[in-house]
């Protein structure tokens, strides 16, 4: 006759093995169907709520709805969360008013230079790219570098003739020009910061996914077009596996906001990491991560996702361009 599931963990926890027994639950629990979840981000540190004009409030919310839809889509039709994360960014970087893809700020000697990173959290597999010109959706190229290459990184040119092989759209460096972008650089160049940081993600914004599907499991991604007025190469954290992008079994987060102290705190893999090393709930692990960015001097902010479903929306910043969307639920937001 088996025993009692609770004496057999009784008998398990005195042999020092309870650990086991959980992690037998654990995958017991992950292999029944779960609530499809996608959430993202179009950055952090926006516009005072009076400064923002109903036209330019509705063009955010519809472009933030439509990428809400992309990968809810794929998730609802059993696809997989790495799937819904690149649709979901994709429709972003096309939308010039998010600052990725089509809407990326100017560097200071007047290109358009793109970063993306996405990891599979069932795998740990990543991909990411930096500095590339001509990549319609750099997300897409990202996914390849981590798919069809046996790199992690690749950064510029190289990027771009590995994009070239490999069948990623190509497109002419006037295809990420728009005006209001250049007027921004142009600003920039004539040192009127304080006008032209009437909004954050003039000078830095990003914007990212993060996605669980039916079989449980997680992925993230994030995509950006850097800061309006950068020089010397400068990466920020948003290709940056760990610090701008995270996923594994338990969590997956997507961050935006001041990148270098983004890269210094380690955030993406510092949500993580308080979570399975300090056993602190996702709320509370993101708000301890933005905390210590917050300390460094930084802002910004990180969606996040746990195998529960669990989202959420952590930032320092006055608000963060976001959304989620599930079966049951469905919100887009900009202030707090």
């Amino acid at each position: 006759m088996r025993a009692p599931a609770g004496l057999v963990l009784a008998v398990l926890a005195a042999a020092g093995l309870a650990g086991a027994a959980t992690g037998a639950e654990r995958s017991a629990r992950m292999s029944a169907p779960v609530e499809p979840v996608i959430a993202i981000h179009g950055g952090a540190g926006v516009i005072a709520r009076e400064s923002m004009t109903p036209e330019r409030e509705a063009r955010y919310r519809a472009g933030l709805q439509a990428a809400l839809d992309a990968g809810h889509a794929i998730l609802a039709r059993g696809g997989s969360s790495l799937d819904a994360v690149e649709a979901a960014v994709r429709v972003l970087e096309d939308d010039p008013s998010f600052n990725a893809g089509r809407g990326a700020v100017f560097t200071w000697d007047g290109r358009n230079e793109l970063d993306a990173s996405i990891m599979d959290g069932a795998t740990r597999r990543a991909g990411a790219v930096a500095g590339v010109q001509h990549v319609r959706n750099p997300i897409t190229l990202a996914r390849a570098v981590m798919e069809r290459s046996p790199h992690v990184m690749l950064t510029g040119a190289g990027a771009e003739d590995f994009a070239l092989e490999r069948g990623v759209e190509l497109v002419p460096r006037s295809w990420f020009h728009t005006e209001h972008r250049w007027q921004q650089l142009e600003r920039a160049r004539r040192g009127e910061k304080a006008a032209v940081a009437e909004h954050a993600s003039i000078y830095f914004g990003t914007v990212g996914a993060v996605a669980l599907d039916r079989e449980g499991r997680l992925a993230a991604a994030t995509s950006t077009g850097g800061m309006t007025g950068k020089r010397w190469g400068r990466v920020g954290d948003a290709p940056l596996i760990g610090a701008g992008t995270w996923a594994d079994a338990q969590v997956a987060v997507s961050a935006t906001g001041d990148g270098e102290y983004f890269i210094r705190a380690g955030v993406a893999k510092d949500v993580a990491a308080r979570v399975e090393y300090a056993r602190q709930p996702l709320a509370e692990a993101a708000r301890a991560t933005i905390g210590t960015v917050g300390e460094l001097g930084g802002s910004g902010g990180v969606i996040a996702l746990d195998a529960r479903g669990t989202v959420v929306f952590e930032f320092n910043s006055p608000g963060m361009f976001r959304g989620v969307k599930t079966a049951t639920r469905q919100d887009v937001a900009i202030w707090r």
